[in-house]
């Protein structure tokens, strides 16, 4: 089946406006209509799992080192400081949420990306925080992801 293209009926379905401010305390939703709102929560639900499949530093550790090519456990041991425990249990949920696909060599594993687009998220964000972190002065306010440290 082809991928929708920004004009197909699926992606209308799920388009959604984001929440505007108006004014201190006061909110209101630019979706026009109800019918659009179990779609706009499906959409915001999905999305979250996603945020928060990749909130563990690790899986994004583990993305970024997939990212150009398929390694065993040991591989990515060598490169990720973890327990192997610890590795395979985020492997696994990465696996499971459909994010890396993996094959048998013998007795080892390799793993791979299979969402080339989840790669393309992290790398767009981890980018631009390292920039923010490398300059923090340097960057314009209003084109920084979080206006404060989280730390």
């Amino acid at each position: 089946m082809a991928r929708p293209t920004p004009g197909h009926s699926s992606v209308r379905k799920h388009r959604i406006s984001f929440i505007e401010s108006r004014g201190p305390g006061a909110m209101s939703d630019t979706t026009s209509g109800n019918s659009d709102a179990s779609n706009s929560d499906a959409v915001f639900e999905t999305v979250a799992e996603l945020f928060s499949l990749l909130s563990t530093p690790i899986r994004l550790r583990i993305i970024g080192a997939l990212c150009n090519q398929e390694k065993n456990v040991s591989q990515l041991l060598s490169e990720i400081d973890t327990t192997q425990p610890n590795m395979s249990q985020h492997l696994s949920t990465l696996y499971r949420a459909g994010v890396l696909g993996k094959r048998r060599e013998g007795t080892q594993i390799y793993y791979r990306l299979e969402s080339e687009r989840v790669a393309t998220l992290c790398r767009a964000v981890c980018t631009q925080v390292a920039i923010e972190l490398d300059s923090p002065t340097g960057v314009d306010r209003s084109d920084r992801l979080l206006l404060r440290s989280a730390h």
